[in-house]
């Protein structure tokens, strides 16, 4: 039986095309995805497509669309081999962070992809990424398990783990990055896998479960010269916020000035999550490194590692949706749950 791959069509770049009308840009017709793209027709695979009924731009994407996708993927689970999601840039690795903790068990591909150009354009870099993707959403090993059997985005020649990457630049077709853990696969004349890096599922058999509860109310406050009392005793000490991102500088330093101190002391004894997160590209947070940092952990901070701000904007939704009482959550933040943050051994 040929392998079989779902396309899913949520909006974004890649599925644009000039009419040759009017020469507007307008939504591709994805049934008739061999006629733009006949290369996949070289490949013995079976290719079905879903759009969404109202195509979403990448700026609008809210968590209702990512319980809307983990649930196609549930309906069709059993249906196909790997899924491809078509979707806008900007907020891609955030949409593939918050899949990645939204699906349990999953032992197939769902593999991200998008564009800067439309598929139409003469050096669109989406057909590359589409046939790339499919190519790898629909990979078995020997044995018919799946080669990658993870949330991934394909962009720009490389696999990367859905909540590991970024989005770094607007106008290269390198558009993202992953600089905390390297690709899990890259694409030249051939598609090279890194098995060192690539998660197997904890349970190969088990059967996929969705998890839609979804807290949102997270915010995100980011430290900068002259940053006021005021701003951020209005992010820390919020009545409708459960939890704050700490984006902070270097291996997770933030002022040592009191009222600093004594906001934040007082955001963690309202039993707010407060997680450190590093400014840089790069790296993890260490707060045991210097003073600043020990006196953010003092002060009830919880290390984020060397997680994405994407990625832990999605656990935290995840996991204050999940139940869990305070005391678990924060176990839970300092432990990798799907690939997240470096532990020993895992993305070396």
């Amino acid at each position: 039986m040929k392998p079989s791959v779902l396309i899913i069509y949520t909006g974004g770049t890649i599925g644009m095309k000039v009419d040759p009308h009017d020469q507007v840009l307008k939504p591709f017709d994805f049934s008739q995805i061999h006629d733009a793209v006949p290369e996949l027709g070289k490949f013995s695979l079976h290719i079905d497509t879903h759009t969404f009924s109202k195509l979403i731009d990448s700026s609008d994407i809210e968590p209702s669309v990512w319980c809307q996708l983990a649930c196609i993927i549930r309906d069709n689970y059993d249906s196909y081999d790997g899924f491809v999601v078509l979707h806008g840039t900007d907020t891609m690795a955030y949409s593939a962070s918050a899949l990645s903790f939204m699906l349990d068990g999953l032992a197939k591909p769902v593999v991200f992809t998008g564009s800067q150009l439309p598929i139409g354009a003469p050096r669109t870099d989406g057909r590359e990424n589409l046939i790339s993707a499919v190519e790898i959403a629909s990979a078995k090993n020997e044995d018919g398990s799946a080669r990658v059997p993870e949330v991934c985005i394909f962009f720009g020649e490389q696999l990367m783990r859905g909540n590991r990457t970024t989005k770094a630049n607007a106008e290269s077709f390198r558009a993202f990055v992953s600089p905390n853990c390297p690709p899990l696969a890259s694409s030249g004349i051939n598609i090279r896998y890194d098995d060192r890096v690539i998660r197997l599922p904890e349970t190969p058999n088990a059967a996929l479960s969705v998890n839609l509860g979804l807290d949102t109310r997270v915010s995100i406050l980011k430290i900068h010269p002259g940053i006021t009392p005021q701003v951020v005793k209005n992010i820390l000490l919020g009545p409708e916020t459960r939890a704050v991102i700490i984006e902070t500088y270097g291996a997770g330093n933030a002022p040592s000035k009191e009222w600093f101190l004594d906001t934040v002391r007082e955001a963690a004894a309202m039993g707010k999550l407060l997680v450190n997160i590093t400014q840089c590209p790069a790296g993890a947070v260490d707060m045991d490194l210097y003073a600043t940092g020990k006196n953010m952990k003092d002060a009830g901070v919880i290390s984020g590692h060397d997680s994405t701000t994407e990625a832990m904007l999605a656990k935290l939704f995840h996991l204050l949706g999940s139940g869990l009482d305070a005391e678990s959550i924060k176990q839970a933040l300092e432990r990798d749950l799907k690939g997240e943050i470096t532990v020993m051994h895992a993305c070396e």
